[in-house]
């Protein structure tokens, strides 16, 4: 009954909020349907031949429906509500660390500073092997999760195997659970002489406070601060009030944000700036990539709507999409998409429509112009383009095979071993002896990996196959599959300069956790650096401000 009685309140919350603007006639369809879900379901739990699990049927046949609406439209079960609550808060009950799979078991990646598993003493490399009495042999991320995360001050037991100069050793470690907040702006500073740097990871509750912090806190430290860097790259979003706010922080009060339009006309909303801004005059770049989305999207959108400071990088994710949640009993929640954004020019920044759960492009042709207050040309239907636009930085198949086999980490992890931890992190560069190093750490070792040309080069030959081409041309394809194979074999020295700066970003982090790693990856930092030089260059500032 509690399963049946959890079914009929998503689906009496659905119809509710369906029937405030639908018809009469499909307010009956809406009736109709649920009441034959019903019966569906309570048939197949009687008289299906095989025992079936009501709650696990529940969860197909609502996660079914919703996933044919869009990808955000989801049905949220009470053991998930940790994790909910993690993505608006930024705060859930565990240990503080930061978990990987690495073969049979996972691995401690990273270690939140003066959180339980840093006060206990874990460290990168420590891999788990029980938590408490159960072995966690080919767990997943999120199953040894589930067991470490719980409420604040009770105990988790595990015994881990950690790597040492000549073996591992194994250990049992009693971590005391505590609310884990992680920090919206992990890190803030100087960039380059005078212009500052904020880093903002996600929009969960005080973001806009901890943004004006670090802005003062610039200020206050550096007299004649000339410029700031505001840096929501990989930002997926989070709380529309933390836009708001965040905004707020270089927008004049009582200046329009964003707007939500959506079926229920009732529901429609405009929020406002309600503060005095901390500074509407200093210099100001954004920076912003592909996964920059929602929250990160309507701050970048303001910033460029209203002139106030350049954005720099790729154009962002494109979801412009309002998500509300509903209580549906015994602890869960639905989260429905009820609107879309529309930032001050008048744009919409979703990138794509959705038919039957699936997306589907808007036409460039499709995608309407909007000015900026300078009357700068803007389009909307696309994600917010950059003003300045980078190109990404391509991760090539040798990099990305390096990083997913864990050789990066395991090296970075031995190199801590036997040298320590780096007291410096803004200004660690790994040495060209230890680069060395890693070349013959990783020799032997699996990290094979297909190349664009050997994926083409597949191609052409299946192609060839199919059309009885293939005898004729073997002995040109045998001479192309070796000249590519000697030539992989360089891979390492001619992408020498990137890997340093992998590994050299792994071993910091691995001694000054995610504050360090940011403070030393800004320094070799393409976009960084433009967004420097840019801030340096008050006429080149201003003429893009202009449209020039």
């Amino acid at each position: 009954m509690k399963t049946k009685a959890r079914i009929l309140g998503i689906l009496v919350v659905i119809f509710g909020v369906t029937s405030i603007y639908n018809t009469q006639n499909n307010s009956f369809e809406v009736s109709k349907n649920i009441e034959i879900f019903s019966n569906v379901f309570r048939d197949v739990n009687t008289y299906f031949v095989d025992e079936v699990d009501p709650d696990a049927l529940m969860q197909v046949g609502v996660d079914a429906m919703l996933q044919s609406l869009d990808p955000y439209t989801r049905y949220i079960d009470a053991s998930e509500m940790s994790d909910f609550r993690y993505t608006t808060t930024g705060k859930y009950g565990g240990v503080g660390s930061i978990i990987r799979v690495h073969g049979d078991y996972v691995v401690v990646a990273e270690v939140y500073k003066d959180f339980p598993a840093f006060n206990a003493g874990l460290r990168a490399g420590d891999k788990i092997i029980k938590v408490g009495e159960q072995s966690t042999k080919g767990m997943t991320t999120k199953q040894v999760s589930a067991l470490l995360k719980g409420e604040p001050g009770t105990d988790a037991q595990i015994t881990i195997t950690r790597p040492i100069k000549k073996g591992e050793t194994t250990l049992d470690v009693t971590l005391t659970r505590s609310e884990i907040q992680v920090n919206n702006v992990p890190y803030s500073g100087i960039a380059k002489d005078n212009i500052g740097y904020i880093k903002l990871t996600t929009f969960t509750e005080k973001s806009g406070r901890n943004v004006k912090a670090a802005l003062e806190q610039l200020k206050e430290n550096n007299p004649n601060l000339s410029g700031v860097i505001l840096d929501l790259r990989g930002n997926g979003g989070g709380l529309l009030t933390e836009a708001i706010n965040v905004s707020n922080v270089f927008i004049p009060k009582g200046e329009v944000v964003v707007k939500t339009k959506g079926k229920v006309k009732k529901w429609d909303r405009s929020f406002k700036t309600l503060n005095g801004a901390t500074d509407t005059d200093i210099p100001l770049v954004v920076l912003i990539d592909g996964r920059s989305a929602s929250a990160s999207e309507i701050v970048s959108g303001v910033i460029q709507d209203s002139d106030r400071g350049i954005l720099i990088g790729q154009k962002t994710y494109g979801k412009g999409l309002v998500q509300n949640t509903r209580d549906v009993g015994y602890s869960s929640k639905v989260k429905l998409t009820t609107a879309k954004y529309y930032i001050p020019s008048g744009r919409c920044i979703q990138s794509v429509n959705y038919e039957d759960g699936k997306a589907v492009e808007i036409d460039e042709e499709d995608r309407a112009i909007y000015f900026t207050k300078n009357k700068r040309k803007v389009y909307d239907g696309g994600g917010v383009s950059p003003d300045l636009k980078l190109d990404a930085l391509k991760t090539t198949g040798l990099v990305r095979s390096l990083l997913r086999n864990n050789h990066i980490f395991d090296f970075a992890v031995d190199y801590r071993i036997k040298n320590g931890e780096v007291s410096n992190p803004a200004s660690f560069t790994l040495s060209d002896p230890d680069f060395n190093s890693f070349v013959s750490f990783v020799q032997g070792k699996e990290y094979d990996y297909e190349t664009d040309s050997e994926r083409v080069l597949k191609k052409l030959i299946e192609e060839a196959e199919n059309e009885d081409y293939y005898s004729g041309i073997k002995s040109e394809i045998d001479d192309l599959k070796a000249a590519i194979s000697a030539d992989k074999s360089s891979d390492m020295m001619k992408h020498r300069e990137r890997i340093k700066d992998l590994i050299s970003r792994e071993i910091v982090v691995q001694s000054s956790h995610q504050q360090g790693r940011i403070q030393h990856s800004i320094k070799n930092d393409a976009e960084v650096i433009e967004a420097v030089n840019l801030l340096q260059s008050p006429t080149e500032y201003f003429k893009v401000l202009a449209g020039n």
